[in-house]
């Protein structure tokens, strides 16, 4: 067990994969009722209806899925069937209690994801794609694994859109003809009850199709 109890700032400055699983490993069983409950979060709701928004539909891969918060709003939205990867074995027992997944995948982004090719015909993951241990060099991972046409709905902290490389990532795939149809609305990560030093942290939702 992690010394300190985890919190944002603790996820804020992962490094590693190793500091991916310590921390999650610590958080998973109190992440829905504290982190999620306390701090008013709301961009898996938004990005789950981005998706479906979109046009989005299944077999869904839901990227870095922890507990299932955004599975849960995929699925009570109709989208499915639905299966979760995380690198915390942690998370992922907590996520297929809530009895939404087809499958849980344990994996690291950085290394790709133990499914065939073109396996997907969306693409979901919120709240993945910050600062620290995964950046843009994954979604290559995720295109491996989705189908032409597939549906992309990836939230990306704002703050870190630009600095963190996503901004490039996204005009070289755009250039190169892998990806098309991008966009990019802004929404609020946490509701009106939210208090912490991060409540008006915006993510920018990547919603795009694999050419």
């Amino acid at each position: 067990m992690s010394k300190n109890k985890p919190d944002l700032q603790s996820a804020y400055g992962l490094k590693s994969a190793d500091d991916s699983r310590r921390l999650y490993a610590d958080w998973a069983g109190d992440y829905d009722a504290g982190f999620a409950s306390q701090e008013d979060y709301q961009l898996h709701i938004h990005t789950a209806r981005a998706f479906v928004s979109a046009g989005g539909q299944g077999p869904v891969l839901d990227v870095g899925a922890g507990t299932g918060l955004c599975g849960a709003v995929l699925a009570a939205m109709g989208a499915g069937p639905i299966d979760a990867t995380d690198i915390s074995a942690e998370m992922l027992d907590q996520a297929m209690q809530k009895d939404i997944y087809r499958d849980a995948i344990e994996a690291d982004l950085n290394l790709g994801i133990p499914v065939p090719p073109e396996s997907y015909a969306g693409i979901v993951s919120s709240g993945t794609f910050t600062t620290g241990h995964v950046g843009p060099g994954a979604i290559d991972a995720l295109l491996r694994v989705a189908r032409q046409g597939a549906q992309f709905a990836l939230s990306i902290n704002s703050k870190h859109y630009q600095s963190a490389g996503f901004e490039q990532a996204f005009a070289t795939l755009s250039l190169n003809d892998k990806i098309s149809k991008l966009s990019l609305p802004e929404v609020q990560i946490y509701g009106d009850l939210a208090d912490g030093l991060h409540k008006y942290d915006t993510a920018l939702i990547a919603l795009f199709e694999k050419n």
